[in-house]
């Protein structure tokens, strides 16, 4: 039976790859990495998982947690910037360990943008010579039930600089359905990358047009300068590094092509990915 270590076990993402996992019939025994084992996580507790201690910031607990693996599920948290320090060492022991492939979460156009980290990890992975995947997702639908959610229930606004920039978007039920068929059989997928989108590319007023028809209040977008973003989010606390990633999200978009969409929800699971007006009528009541 192969072993997967899933790193990011109990955030968004590594949720939804537990979830899908659970849905197939499959022969793998799954490990969730997490900080602390004693902690009882109530998510966890639904599936046939175990926990091992794993913790990004912490390099004592790579070994441990990779020895008899033989996949390795990686996403870089989104606090983790510092790659030379934490995911280099990390390829390092996997090489040395029995991990025989990495699916990475990378980005959407990762390809053609030396200063994100996921460039610097793809990098690293495809130097190990260890097999992979990368998963290159679009845009998170999850985003407006997350980090844009206060704006949107508390001020029925979107509040980002993205100008009139067109967007393509994924649901992460969808992410996380790629990424089980991958874990089950690896072989299908060694050295590939998929970009991974619906359908649609929307702009920000677009989907605020959207949200406002299912959720039957008036939704909408503005767009700020830079320093006026910066200012409005230091205010609200958020933390600056978190505020710098939002401004590369949402910013730099507007100066580049809009990204293609692609097929490969569909090809990889035989479902298609699901569209925003979907995703917004299932989650109202979080958007409300």
């Amino acid at each position: 039976m192969m072993k997967v270590l899933i790193t990011g076990a109990t955030g968004n993402v590594g949720m939804e790859v537990i979830a899908s996992l659970n849905k197939i019939n499959h022969q793998l025994a799954l490990f969730a990495g997490v900080r602390d084992t004693n902690f009882s996580n109530e998510q966890l507790a639904r599936f046939n998982i175990k926990t091992i201690n794993f913790d990004f910031t912490l390099i004592d607990t790579f070994a441990p947690a990779l020895q008899n693996m033989d996949l390795l599920f990686l996403l870089r948290p989104p606090q983790i910037s510092d790659v030379n320090k934490y995911f280099a060492p990390l390829i390092e022991i996997a090489k040395l360990s029995s991990v025989k492939h990495i699916v990475f979460l990378s980005v959407q156009g990762v390809q053609n943008s030396k200063i994100i980290p996921h460039h610097k990890i793809e990098k690293l992975i495809v130097n190990s010579n260890i097999p992979y995947t990368f998963l290159r997702p679009a845009y998170f639908m999850q985003n407006f039930t997350t980090t844009l959610r206060n704006d949107l229930v508390k001020h029925q606004i979107i509040y980002l600089p993205a100008a009139h920039a067109k967007f393509t978007i994924i649901d992460l039920v969808d992410v996380g359905n790629v990424t089980a068929n991958i874990l089950t059989e690896p072989q299908h997928h060694i050295n590939k990358s998929y970009e991974l989108t619906n359908t649609e590319t929307l702009t920000f007023s677009q989907m605020a047009e959207k949200l406002s028809k299912a959720i039957g209040k008036k939704i909408n977008f503005i767009s700020p300068n830079l320093l006026q973003f910066f200012w409005r989010k230091r205010k609200e606390k958020v933390p600056t590094m978190l505020i710098f990633v939002m401004i590369m999200l949402h910013y730099f978009p507007r100066f580049q092509k809009t990204p293609s969409t692609t097929e490969w929800v569909n090809k990889i699971t035989g479902q298609e990915p699901t569209s925003f007006d979907t995703f917004v009528a299932a989650n109202k009541n979080q958007l409300q």
